[in-house]
């Protein structure tokens, strides 16, 4: 039923003198969930006893609709492109028509959100978008010539911290609750002073290597037939001279990482989450117990897990350089749409003087 039809009905129930919980229980008994609420069969009962008789909506004030036309529609869309902070009211105040109208223009003619900003880790400069998508071309080059060859020598290595005590997230506090029915509460929990460090060596095989200051190394007997494939990312201890020094003495291959890249690091966007999350809301005692239960974590892996994980960058370089195209056409858009904006107040331009 409609809304009107609900009204009419407590309209009814009102002179027929029923009270409100009277009522409500009757709408319950006949329509179920679709029922008005209590809240709202107290608004109309307080509205009939003021001595309203109608059950339509009053009529809003302000302009109609015909306020509505492309002029101001497109003078919207021009103070827009020129401040994306600007408030809905100071768009009304300045159009002289209602934030309703405004509201109305954005969300249905020009098909506008405001949004808050996203918090990330860094605000990446051209030069650094340059060089994901460079970089991104030039591994997926690598990785298209020869897959399966690209699996069997790629080996990416990052360290991460492990606490003692890791609080669970959000998503693993989800609970089921009934309708109605108030969501859980949890008290904020801080990740513990008490952590160890663990740098992991892993490939499409499996963990070839953790360290956490002792540990016994496992070894590829296939990577010592072929030069290794050695993916790290730019923080200053892989960088430094003693490192590259070591790295260049083993021989090894560095494929190009670009800088500010997580989503482009196979531990960070699939290892460390993954083990991050399955720590969650235990606790240990000691680093022996962090080391022992870590080890158990990889060990229990299927050996494709790790597979999967690498061959995902395939897909996040393509991904990387379509996003490149899409943000160079959105911003070749952008600068059309306020070029023809700006162009058309001008006049247009004096015809050349004819040639002598």
């Amino acid at each position: 039923m409609e809304k009107k039809e609900f009204r009419v009905l407590i309209k009814h129930y009102f002179l027929r003198k029923k009270t409100i919980t009277e009522t409500k229980e009757k709408l319950d008994k006949y329509y179920g969930d679709s029922a008005p609420s209590i809240s709202m069969v107290k608004k109309w009962f307080t509205e009939f006893r003021c001595g309203r008789t109608s059950t339509s909506d009053a009529e809003r004030s302000g302009r109609p609709k015909e306020v509505i036309t492309p002029e101001i529609v497109d003078k919207i869309h021009e103070m827009i492109l020129d401040d994306r902070r600007m408030k809905v009211r100071e768009l009304a105040h300045a159009i002289g028509i209602s934030t309703e109208r405004v509201h109305h223009i954005l969300h249905e003619y020009l098909d506008m959100r405001k949004l808050s900003a996203r918090w990330v880790p860094r605000l990446l400069t051209l030069d650094h978008k340059r060089n994901r998508v460079t970089t991104s071309k030039e591994c997926l080059a690598m990785f298209s010539r020869n897959p399966d060859e690209f699996l069997r020598r790629f080996v990416t290595v990052d360290e991460t911290w492990i606490h003692h005590n890791t609080p669970e997230t959000k998503e693993q506090s989800k609970q089921w609750v009934s309708r109605g029915e108030r969501g859980p509460k949890k008290a904020k929990q801080s990740l513990s002073a008490n952590k160890v460090m663990a740098t992991v060596f892993w490939d499409a095989r499996g963990v070839i290597y953790i360290d956490y200051i002792t540990s016994r190394k496992q070894k590829r007997p296939h990577l010592a037939k072929k030069k290794v494939l050695f993916h790290q990312d730019n923080a200053r201890v892989h960088t430094c001279l003693v490192t590259m020094a070591k790295i260049h003495e083993l021989r090894y291959e560095l494929p190009p990482h670009p800088a500010y890249s997580p989503d482009l690091a196979p531990c960070d966007y699939y290892l460390f989450p993954n083990l991050k999350k399955w720590l969650g809301g235990k606790r240990f005692e000691s680093n022996e117990e962090v080391i022992t239960e870590t080890n158990a974590y990889f060990e229990s892996l299927e050996k494709t897990y790790y597979l999967e994980g690498i061959k995902k960058l395939e897909k996040r370089w393509t991904k990387c350089i379509e996003l490149k195209v899409i943000e160079d056409r959105t911003r070749a858009r952008e600068h059309l749409v306020t070029f023809t904006i700006t162009a058309v107040g001008r006049a247009p331009p004096a015809p050349a003087p004819p040639r002598a």
